[in-house]
């Protein structure tokens, strides 16, 4: 627990600033012209999208849509200050979320379904996607949070470039499927400072069954050791996350998931000290009524043996487990 001083106290921005601890964002210490040179490459993926692993190939930025549903301009569902996730992204002031519309996963079972598979948003200009950052950091989040940017990756680097010079000076959260392509990956080398993917599948058979996505573990493997590549472990600094990688793993009932490989791989392939947090909120929605086992909740006994994985495993840091 923090605590802070009466002075600071009584003043909001000093906590902030106690926080930050002179930390500067990634995409602020970029050399001169170098997002811009990122923000033309992204672009030009959209004519011809490879921007996820589907490879749809069709041209965005004419009209055409593929498996994500998404033309070439911001598309967004909501944003503000959120208090649901990990404690080090909430702190004091939640996390500054913005979540962004359609998806390039087709989870039967998604949570958020209505915008996901639905297409609940608005489609917003740039400058108004950078003033939605701005907001944030002026309701003293600690970050700004992008969910399900994978799709919408060439817009959030359009936006961040035109806000870079607004004042913006918090992490960006990259809190992404999981589902990733290498090449855009590699494009955001330097710009986001904490990645937070989901590591839903190990086995492909059940990627393809409930995400239509049957190298998802294997694109999985490789996108998440190179965002550690890029950021390495979680930092967190008077207990606000800085930069690193924070891996997300909702358990599924029946093992599902196949949790033992997914926490194997990490502490082997990754890093002992890797930040996961392993969920249990799973409560069946949209198509997953029809889906058994996703038909039901999870018991408290498959959490449990899914903590004991993680901890036999090695990981040292499961978030809210004393390990």
């Amino acid at each position: 627990m923090q605590f802070w001083s009466e002075d600071i106290k009584q003043n909001p921005n000093k906590i902030v600033e106690s926080i930050k601890d002179n930390f500067t964002p990634s995409y602020l210490l970029l050399p001169p012209g170098v997002l811009t040179d990122k923000v033309r490459e992204a672009e030009e993926i959209l004519k011809e999208c490879t921007l996820c692993p589907r490879e749809c190939r069709v041209d965005r930025t004419s009209g055409h849509i593929g498996f994500c549903r998404t033309e070439n301009k911001p598309f967004i569902s909501s944003w503000g200050p959120h208090f649901g996730e990990e404690r080090p992204l909430v702190g004091r002031f939640g996390s500054g979320t913005i979540f962004l519309g359609n998806c390039n996963l087709g989870c039967i079972f998604c949570q958020n379904y209505s915008i996901s598979h639905y297409g609940e948003g608005v489609e917003v200009s740039f400058e108004k996607f950078s003033d939605i950052m701005l907001s944030l950091q002026r309701s003293w989040c600690h970050n700004i949070n992008f969910v399900t940017p994978t799709h919408q990756m060439p817009m959030i680097l359009r936006a961040l470039q035109i806000v870079s010079g607004k004042g913006v000076n918090i992490p960006v959260v990259y809190n992404c499927g999981g589902y990733e392509s290498m090449q855009s990956i590699k494009l955001l080398d330097g710009v986001v400072d904490i990645y937070m993917p989901d590591f839903k599948y190990y086995d492909p058979e059940m990627a393809f069954r409930y995400s239509d996505a049957r190298d998802y573990p294997e694109v999985a493997m490789a996108t998440l050791k190179e965002m550690h590549r890029q950021v390495g472990d979680l930092v967190i600094k008077n207990g606000i996350a800085q930069r690193g990688l924070l891996v997300r793993h909702l358990v599924l009932p029946e093992g599902t998931a196949g949790t033992a490989g997914v926490v194997k791989f990490i502490a082997e392939e990754i890093s002992k000290n890797t930040y996961i947090n392993i969920m249990d909120q799973y409560h069946p929605c949209f198509k997953a009524f029809d889906n058994p086992p996703l038909n039901r909740r999870i018991t408290g006994r498959e959490y449990s043996d899914a903590i004991c994985m993680a901890k036999e495993a090695g990981l040292t840091r499961i978030d809210g487990v004393t390990v």
